[in-house]
This record gives C-alpha cells, sequence and structure tokens, in this order.
C-alpha cells in the first residue's frame, strides 16, 4: 500500500512542527489500511491520517501518537 515518502519542502516543515510523515500510497488504499502497514513497519502508533488525492496520487499525511517521533522515521527512510 505505501509506495515511497514525500520529501518536499512542505512535507519535512510538517515532519518537525506537527509529528506527520506524508507517503503516496496506493489509490485503492484505505485509511484503515494504511494505519495497520505503518504501525507495523514502524512500530509506532498512528494519531490521526487525512488523505487527499493530486494529480492522480494519493497522499496519506500521517500524524504520530505523541510517545512516537516522525523524525525518527524520516531519518530511518533517509529523508532527514
Amino acid at each position: 500500500m505505501l509506495k515511497y515518502p514525500l520529501s518536499t519542502e512542505k512535507a519535512v516543515r510538517m515532519i518537525e512542527a506537527q509529528n506527520t510523515i506524508a507517503f503516496v500510497v496506493d489509490r485503492r488504499a484505505t485509511k484503515k489500511q494504511i494505519k495497520e502497514e505503518i504501525e507495523e513497519n514502524f512500530k509506532v502508533s498512528v494519531e490521526k491520517i487525512s488523505t487527499l488525492i493530486r494529480d492522480n496520487k494519493k497522499i496519506a499525511h500521517i500524524r504520530l501518537d505523541k510517545k512516537f517521533k516522525a523524525i525518527d522515521i524520516a531519518t530511518k527512510l533517509g529523508l532527514m
């Protein structure tokens, strides 16, 4: 379901300010499926997921629980 993380300037700002990481996901993926995959792959707890479709791509903004840091995931993925 997850394709790749977004590394735009706005996405990086969201990582630092809102503890939110953005991924491009499969268009057919539901929020529940995205949440399960993030929690399983990165061993974190998801607080909220917002999705949008832009340029025929589905983007998921995933806000993590306060106990976990989005910047840690970004570092593992090589975004930071």
